[in-house]
């Protein structure tokens, strides 16, 4: 094979590239002492894009990385994307609209691409605006973040919702095709010295105080429910499962101790350009060695073995805040489970609002595990999209909690079923909707959550139009009809 070049890909809002620590230094010392990575030394190129303008889209910086890569890669030249954050979807998006969408993936210079904590389905923090995120000392630096990239980055954004779709469809062809290997790798460490009091998602467990390991992660599932038709006029129409779907398998990795950025635990910027061991750099070497689908499938499994050791290590697990004269605060990151909800009519219109309940045993929403729910957003451009968090170790049961021999927490049960009702505002009158519900079931729990995972379910809600609406008469007198009745349901 012959040697490929690497270009290193920053996050958003970065201005200046010692964003990327030691890294571009520590890959140069490691081929020297390693030729068989068969990378280019003196290739290794910096990313500069710009991120921080309003005007600027996620779209405009994947064009303009077109364009900017064909100036350092010659024709059959192929190549390593490593990106941080923001960095991985934009990759993600160049491929698929240069690529992918165009069925060239055979053409695509790249040959690997690893996403340091991407934020593949958004953060939560992209919701607060531009003026309360952009002080974030975890995220930003110095400047205003861009509202173009930030809308792409809330939770539930409909490109982020386009662009994920895609790959759960796609996934399969994708993989198949054996050119590019994606790869994740993340951590789930908070820095208190900049978590931030105001916000407290800059301290959300089951993140690295920006990008949640769920979002990061490229392994998600989709699903389908469709409400029935109507019969008469029922108060309550159940939902079908009509399409469920996972990506093709991506390997993903958690590392121990690693935040999203700063300069001593950041999952990149933390890497020194002197040999340090450093458990990021290990991962982005294993990597780098993957040349056949066989190699990717070891990867994945050894690092699927890897994050299971890392979020069973006490070390990682619990953090414990010790206060002086006051009693200790113990913290328990436990895996958790995103679930982005997409509710629409069959016509594919936004139903308003909406109440979404989750239920438990016997469709009783008060037999749900204490602390299952961990966060809920909305998407405020996307209304009809809501984005759930959960506590998979609530919903699926654990094991007893210790702490140097003293139980911080009882052996979890789980919830053993799981359901959803659909409860819409506009109820009444002669076009409206009516609540629809799947019955809780054990079978949801495993095919609905998965630990560290994002599940896009999309919700079709029957649009109830009575025969009312429209009725012709032959009575030629003047008729006020203002107060017709409703008639039955068409």
């Amino acid at each position: 094979m012959a040697k490929r070049i690497i270009v290193l890909v920053h996050g958003w809002s970065v201005h200046n590239t010692d964003s990327y620590g030691g890294l571009a230094q520590r890959l140069e010392n490691e081929t020297v002492k390693d030729p068989s990575l068969e990378l280019e030394v003196k290739q290794i190129w910096l990313g500069k894009y710009i991120s921080f303008k309003d005007e600027v889209r996620v779209d405009d910086i994947s064009k303009a990385f077109e364009i900017a890569l064909k100036e350092v890669v010659k024709q059959g030249t192929k190549c390593i994307a490593i990106t941080h954050s923001t960095g991985g979807p934009v990759i993600r998006n160049w491929i698929e609209k240069f690529y992918t969408h165009n069925n060239k993936l055979t053409d695509c210079p790249l040959t690997h691409l690893i996403m340091l904590a991407p934020a593949n389905f958004g953060s939560a923090l992209a919701q607060l605006g531009k003026s309360r995120v952009s002080r974030l000392k975890s995220w930003f630096e110095d400047v205003e973040p861009g509202q173009g990239v930030l809308d792409w980055l809330e939770l539930g954004s409909s490109d982020a919702w386009k662009l994920n779709m895609n790959w759960v469809a796609g996934s399969e062809e994708f993989m198949k095709a054996g050119n590019i290997f994606p790869f994740v790798i993340t951590g789930q460490t908070i820095d208190r010295s900049v978590y931030d009091h105001v916000n407290p998602y800059t301290g959300e467990l089951g993140s690295d105080g920006v990008v949640r390991a769920a979002s990061a992660n490229l392994n998600c599932n989709y699903i389908r429910l469709e409400q029935q038709q109507p019969k008469g006029n029922e108060a309550e129409v159940t939902f079908v499962i009509k399409e469920q779907k996972s990506s093709s398998e991506t390997a993903f990795l958690i590392v121990r101790d690693k935040a999203h950025s700063g300069d001593k635990i950041g999952v990149m910027r933390s890497i020194k350009a002197n040999n340090e061991a450093h458990e990021t750099l290990t991962g982005i070497l294993q990597c780098i060695k993957v040349s056949s689908s066989g190699d990717y499938k070891k990867v994945c499994d050894d690092f699927t073995k890897q994050t299971i050791v890392a979020q069973n290590d006490p070390e990682e697990q619990i953090e414990v805040d010790l206060k002086f004269l006051l009693p200790d605060k113990s913290f328990i990151t436990d895996p958790k489970s995103m679930l982005i909800v997409k509710i629409t009519d069959d016509e594919g219109r936004d139903i308003g609002d909406c109440d979404i309940v989750f239920t438990g045993p016997e469709n009783d929403p008060d037999k749900l595990p204490k602390g299952f729910l961990s966060d809920r957003q909305r998407n405020s451009i996307s209304t009809g999209i809501v984005t759930f968090f959960f506590n998979y170790t609530a919903m699926a049961g654990g094991p007893e909690i210790k702490y140097k021999d003293k139980v911080l927490r009882d052996k979890k049960a789980g919830a053993g079923h799981l359901g959803l009702l659909i409860d819409p505002h506009n109820n009444s009158g002669f076009a409206h909707y009516i609540k629809g519900r799947i019955n809780a079931s054990a079978d949801q729990v495993a095919g609905i959550l998965k630990p560290n995972q994002t599940t896009l379910m999309e919700i079709v809600m029957k649009r109830v139009v009575h025969e009312g609406t429209f009725r012709i008469t032959q009575n030629r007198s003047a008729e006020e009809f203002k107060d017709a009745d409703k008639g039955k349901i068409i």
